[in-house]
């Protein structure tokens, strides 16, 4: 049996995920502006779920090497978007400013029209299993695993 992604470009993997992220950053940038990137945002939201978490475990919670992280943090310090505290063991504890968490809350009502119109092509089923099976690519839990739930 000869596997799928031999025989054209738009059967390989790399190529769709490669053109699915370029649909993402596209429509994150059409959404809102250049003045936060997309990996910006997921800082911004993750030390919003987490303040007062490490760089390290920052750089986990948002799948990026620390050095990369570093850089970010050091971006969104400069922008007065963060805090960063100096800990023991030269660790850097952040936080969000009052600034930063301005700058997130004005993106968040605009975070799901625009994954709606980005998975517009897509069922509602469709959608769910689309997220699914990129959760499981990712290696992440289910992403909807609990939602509903009643605990």
């Amino acid at each position: 049996m000869k596997p799928l992604f031999d025989e054209h470009l738009y059967r390989e993997p790399g190529h769709l995920i490669r053109r699915a992220h370029q649909l993402a950053v596209a429509t994150f940038h059409e959404v809102h502006g250049r003045h936060v990137t997309p990996v910006q945002y997921a800082v911004l939201r993750a030390l919003a779920e987490h303040p007062d978490i490490d760089q390290v475990t920052l750089a986990d919670q948002v799948a990026l090497d620390t050095s990369t992280t570093a850089d970010i943090a050091a971006r969104l310090e400069a922008k007065g978007w963060i805090v960063r505290e100096l800990l023991p063991r030269r660790q850097r504890r952040l936080r969000l400013t009052d600034e930063g968490l301005a700058i997130l809350s004005d993106m968040l009502p605009r975070v799901a029209p625009m994954y709606a119109q980005m998975m517009a092509p897509l069922t509602t089923e469709e959608q769910a299993e689309f997220l699914r099976l990129l959760a499981k690519l990712a290696g992440l839990p289910h992403p909807l695993a609990g939602v509903g739930d009643s605990g």
